[in-house]
């Protein structure tokens, strides 16, 4: 019997997601939350197999109380259910942990067979939001390695690049030598490199600048 705990701060969406999982065999609603905080609390105290969790809702959105499960339950998988569009939340949902995304439009089997798939340990995507993530594993694929940077690991590379130092780097960016290094590291494992010079010789091929 899978266990499921379903979040969601309106009340009439989470009857409705009742009355199908309870007319399936396999499952039962074992309890419910209406917002972020009291899943949370209701997850350290109790044993679920599966979280349905609504993305926008009240203290803590869904993205901030995925990124908790995350740490807290690793092993516990999270189906993201909302009303946006899958562009826009789907990937960035994926990203930060969970193991399926689902529109609250879908029809009520699609949510059943989501259900199964992540408390199998897989993960669920629709075909409409695979393809989108397919074009853009494609395009990341022709993409120049430093695209795949944050703005500020970008910044310490080409600096490191230009021949600077670590304790000036630190000193320009107001940052701390140590923090300074690990974006190095990151930089490096980013890059598939592993010394300063095949930085500076990545930075000055393309010519990149601040």
């Amino acid at each position: 019997m899978i266990k499921i705990l379903i979040a969601d701060d309106h009340a009439i969406v989470r009857a409705g997601l009742k009355q199908i999982i309870e007319g399936i065999p396999d499952m039962v609603l074992a309890d419910e939350a209406a917002n972020g905080w009291e899943l949370l609390e209701k997850v350290r105290k109790n044993e679920f197999d599966v979280i349905v969790l609504d993305i926008t809702m009240p203290g803590g959105g869904g993205m901030e109380v995925l990124k908790q499960l995350r740490i807290e339950k690793p092993k516990l998988p999270v189906l993201a259910l909302s009303i946006h569009p899958e562009d826009q939340y789907g990937k960035r949902m994926l990203k930060a942990g969970a193991a399926g995304y689902l529109s609250k439009e879908s029809a009520p089997e699609e949510l059943v067979n989501a259900i199964r798939k992540v408390y199998s340990g897989g993960r669920y995507i629709s075909a409409n939001l695979a393809e989108k993530l397919a074009a853009d594993l494609a395009r990341r694929s022709d993409a120049p390695l430093h695209e795949e940077l944050s703005d500020r690991e970008y910044q310490v590379m080409v600096l490191i690049g230009s021949g600077k130092m670590i304790t000036e780097i630190a000193s320009e960016l107001n940052l701390s030598v140590k923090t300074v290094s690990t974006y190095r590291t990151r930089i490096l494992e980013k890059m598939m490199m592993k010394t300063n010079a095949e930085l500076t010789h990545y930075v000055v091929t393309h010519q990149l600048s601040i």
